[in-house]
């Protein structure tokens, strides 16, 4: 069965994902569109650089050539981003992503990105399984739309531009190390930052189906020789994209990665106090709540979602909001589209590095020294179905009094269950929505708190940390 996830459908390569089985989803979509969207024929279809990836993108493209659309598909692989750009830009009704963001080599997805150039909304991608569930796929050749081959780079740095202060880069001359983990931002990063007047030195700047044996995620695992190469070099920084771009690494001049939820409350801090940004911020709830000390000290709205970039992207549809951000590296920021972008992430990065003339290490060590020290820890657990459903239940039913002899002050549902203790540390315990597993989530502000805190999540759910 065919069922669309928190970012559209992934599976395994010739298990399920299969040329008919792209053919039924595109059909299905197309079928959604010719309701949704009657009046516009615009289709643009990318794919990342995965295997198979460009054939499966070509055999989309026939289905919605068939259904009456018109298609414009990428000459390479190209980033999530760019594509989702793309929508926006040129008013089309939608986009088709061949892509499995940051998943293992084996496996391929789908990714339909609306109108509205963000992640597609659970009513939207329930309308397309309810079409997949009575659909016969067929050839319909009724009026046949046209297909153009494009490449959407240099546009897409024409745009890019104009959230970066490109005259602080080229003063600075940073030296930076990139590294697109084999992915589809290789030549796209490296050659913005050249032209932005850095110096850069690239890894990993080829396609590789398999993404040299690992998963394209750039996590503080996966990022040993961009950390490597760093210390060797004696480069500025180090900055890394998964295998579609959406999403962000950072590694900083000593060769320290820096997590998701560290970018996250610097450039956030940097887009109010350097680029004088207003409006509120959105996180998910399993994001570090830095981003709700930075905004509390500008009297700054924060709003928190479930987890999935999909209900950010909603709330910034509907009013200014200055950053949307979430743990697992999703990112963007007023103006822009409602989709993660990695390379942004990354550009603000190495311009706030430039424009603050200091090294990433002391820039955090200003942060912290502002809003306190915040530390955070991120496991999973296998479990049975009826187990975890039993643990969750327990939660929210009888939440505890204390966790390592700290008060509770608050319980949240908004997704899994969140337990807020009286200091602001907090733990979060979620189903993961593809995997028999409890996701958790923590934060407190020392070292001995986040040690107690973990403890009692792993001892409530019967586990060990270090089975992870």
């Amino acid at each position: 069965m065919i069922i669309f996830g928190t970012d559209g459908w992934r599976a395994v390569i010739s298990d399920e994902f299969t040329f008919e089985n792209v053919r039924q989803v595109a059909s299905a979509i197309a079928d959604f569109l010719l309701t949704d969207r009657p009046n516009h024929k615009l289709i643009i279809i990318g794919y990342d650089a995965r295997f198979l990836a460009d054939k499966f993108a070509e055999t989309a493209t026939k289905i919605l050539e068939d259904a009456g659309f018109d298609c414009m598909l990428c000459e390479r692989d190209t980033p999530t981003p760019v594509i989702a750009w793309e929508v926006k830009d040129r008013g089309a009704a939608g986009a088709l992503m061949f892509t499995a963001s940051h998943n293992p080599p084996q496996y391929c997805g789908i990714k339909f990105i609306p109108h509205y150039a963000g992640p597609a909304t659970e009513e939207i991608t329930s309308k397309i399984e309810e079409n997949l569930r009575k659909l016969k796929v067929e050839s319909r050749k009724l009026k046949v739309g046209k297909v153009e081959r494009f490449e959407p780079r240099e546009r897409y740095f024409k745009y890019i531009e104009r959230f970066i202060d490109v005259e602080v880069l080229k003063r600075a001359k940073l030296k930076i190390v990139v590294d697109p983990m084999y992915g589809s931002g290789r030549g796209y990063l490296d050659l913005l930052l050249q032209r932005f007047g850095c110096q850069t030195e690239e890894i990993h700047n080829y396609r590789d189906v398999l993404f040299g044996g690992q998963n394209p995620e750039p996590e503080e695992n996966t990022l040993i020789d961009l950390k490597n190469q760093i210390k060797e070099s004696g480069a500025n920084l180090g900055l890394a994209l998964d295998g579609d771009a959406d999403r962000f690494g950072v590694v900083d001049e000593a060769g320290d990665f820096y997590s998701a939820n560290q970018i996250l409350a610097l450039v956030f801090d940097y887009l109010i106090e350097d680029k004088g940004l207003g409006g509120s911020v959105v996180r998910s709830i399993a994001t570090t709540h830095m981003l709700d000390a930075i905004a509390q000290k500008h009297n700054i709205r924060v709003h928190e979602t479930p987890v999935g970039f999909k209900h950010i992207a909603q709330i910034m549809m509907r009013e200014e909001v200055i950053l949307g951000g979430e743990e697992s590296g999703g990112f963007t920021i007023k103006g822009h589209i409602l989709e993660k972008d990695g390379i942004l992430a990354d550009l603000l990065v190495a311009e706030m590095v430039a424009k603050r003339g200091k090294p990433l290490s002391a820039i955090w060590e200003d942060l912290t020294a502002k809003i306190g020290t915040f530390l955070g820890g991120r496991g999973k657990l296998k479990v049975g179905e009826e187990k975890g459903w039993k643990i969750m239940e327990g939660l929210r039913s009888k939440p505890p009094d204390e966790v390592g002899g700290m008060r509770v002050k608050e319980t949240r549902t908004l997704d899994g269950v969140k337990i807020i203790l009286e200091d602001g540390s907090w733990f979060l315990i979620r189903p993961s929505g593809t995997e028999p597993l409890l996701r958790i989530y923590s934060e407190a502000r020392n070292q001995a708190d986040l040690n107690k805190i973990e403890n009692f999540c792993y001892n409530l759910i019967g586990g060990n940390k270090n089975d992870n």
